[in-house]
């Protein structure tokens, strides 16, 4: 059986939706678990109950500091091993991602993974396109951001899913192997071309600004690791492409441009205040 983590999120349900549509046998696993999925939550290791997974969807455990997502994931490999668990499949993150905030904690876990004596498969993820479109501001009758005129070689998250989907139905083809999963680059510009409107280039030390003075939600590791993103973009460290995406999934991929242009636009101030 498979198991998928993280499947009260957006990409692990995702890939458990795209591995049953397929008529795989499937499960998921979070710490707020919905019908038919099992509870299992990476700060508490006597949930760690991985009985009867013979392939196990990690999907990586973040929005915490490095120690934290590590340790989560140490936990739940500890517990793939204890339980007899055959093949992990990990998402992580692009190796141009070397350069953002938050390759540490994935790089570690890779390092884990290969240490483990499991069979593994590595999905090494670019960044999602709705992210991107997510991290404009709307300002006026125009969109700002710290992209400059960097592109982003982003992916629709659902291709993502699919991919992971995939490759966990069938791992021994892809025993030992790194996929580097990334798509298309756009730029802010031709994004703001999707929709419509103008779009206006901040510096980064701006936009550390607002995000330090005007986005109470943050938490503290957030706002430096936005800011890589932004910084990573802007001086052409993530527009890179690879076929490895499209060869997993037998298709073209999704267009990026879209998804991030959905994202964006579910952003935009009401109508009425134009």
């Amino acid at each position: 059986m498979i198991l998928v983590t993280g499947t009260n999120g957006n990409l692990g349900s995702a890939t458990l939706a795209a591995l049953r549509a397929g008529g795989v046998a499937a499960t998921g696993g979070s710490r707020t678990p919905g019908p038919g999925t099992r509870h299992l939550d990476f700060d508490d290791r006597t949930s760690l109950d991985l009985a009867g997974v013979s392939t196990l969807v990690l999907i990586s455990a973040g929005y915490a500091e490095d120690d934290q997502v590590v340790g989560r994931h140490a936990a739940v490999l500890d517990a793939a091993v204890r339980d007899g668990v055959d093949h992990v499949v990990y998402t992580s993150l692009t190796t141009a991602g070397d350069h953002l905030g938050f390759a540490l904690a994935h790089r570690a876990t890779e390092r884990l993974i290969r240490a483990s004596g499991l069979h593994w498969t590595i999905l090494r993820n670019g960044l999602y396109a709705e992210l991107f479109g997510g991290l404009l501001t709307w300002a006026g009758e125009g969109v700002e951001s710290a992209f400059g005129d960097g592109a982003l070689a982003a992916v629709a998250r659902e291709d993502l899913a699919d991919a992971a989907a995939a490759v966990a139905a069938n791992p021994a083809r892809h025993r030992g192997r790194v996929h580097e999963l990334v798509g298309t680059p756009i730029t802010a510009g031709q994004l703001a071309d999707r929709l419509g409107v103008a779009h206006r280039t901040i510096g980064l030390g701006e936009y550390r600004r607002r995000l330090l003075d005007e986005s109470p939600g943050l938490l503290p590791f957030q706002p430096p690791m936005l800011v890589s993103i932004a910084s990573a973009v802007r001086h052409g460290f993530l527009d890179g492409t690879a076929p490895d995406l499209a060869d997993l999934l037998g298709r073209p991929v999704r267009d990026p441009l879209a998804s991030a242009a959905t994202a964006a636009a579910a952003a935009r101030p009401e109508a009425s205040l134009w």
